[in-house]
């Protein structure tokens, strides 16, 4: 699909909602599928069509646990897979935004460089009408993951193929620091074993929509 069709079906509910309505739109989908980039595409389309307020980008990605905590838990070698979120932590965040405070709340993210969450990267204003957000895990029906799906409205299930999503992986290894026997040895023993537990919910009645995403107008 073409990112100006997903954006007029992204901004659907809130045209529906009427006036002061805030919908929140949840995608998920495996590894390298390019969640966050159209999350980011749909956030500035749809600025750009409706104002600086009509959307807000919020990444699953900032609840990844530190390396700190990783190394307490025995998880390092397993980081990006479910238990090394803090997913209630996330739902809380995404119970707030619900409510629409009248003030600015802080979304923290990934640092790629540093390897490790970051606070207060974004924000959503307490005029925004779409919050956006991407994670591998949003569809799945594991604790924690369901408590977080009871404040999103709609949930995509964005797909790649799997060759193309080894290969967006694998770059994205490399440019990470590691050396390409390092990168396939995650891609195989980490990225692509957590790509099966997302994969297993593609077909969730909860999902609303299943696509490949073009990455075009």
């Amino acid at each position: 699909m073409r990112t100006g069709e997903l954006m007029d079906l992204a901004w659907r509910p809130v045209e529906d909602g009427g006036e002061g309505t805030r919908a929140v739109l949840g995608l998920a989908g495996p590894p390298g599928a390019g969640k966050s980039t159209l999350a980011r595409a749909l956030v500035d389309g749809l600025r750009r069509r409706h104002g600086p307020d009509a959307a807000a980008y919020v990444p699953l990605d900032g609840f990844h646990l530190s390396g700190a905590q990783l190394e307490r838990l025995g998880l390092s070698s397993r980081k990006g897979s479910p238990p090394t979120f803090d997913v209630h932590g996330y739902a809380a965040l995404l119970r707030r935004l619900a409510s629409r405070p009248a003030h600015d709340v802080y979304v923290p993210d990934f640092d790629r460089a540093l390897d490790e969450p970051v606070a207060a990267r974004h924000v959503v204003a307490p005029g925004v009408r779409l919050v956006v957000t991407e994670g591998n895990y949003l569809a799945c029906d594991l604790p924690g993951w369901r408590e977080a799906r009871e404040w999103i409205d709609e949930v995509w299930y964005v797909d790649a193929d799997a060759a193309e999503r080894r290969r967006r992986l694998l770059e994205r290894q490399l440019t990470g620091g590691r050396t390409e026997e390092e990168a396939r040895a995650w891609v195989e023993g980490n990225d692509m074993p957590n790509a099966g537990v997302v994969e297993a919910a593609r077909d969730s009645a909860w999902v609303k929509r299943v696509f490949h995403w073009s990455g075009h107008d």
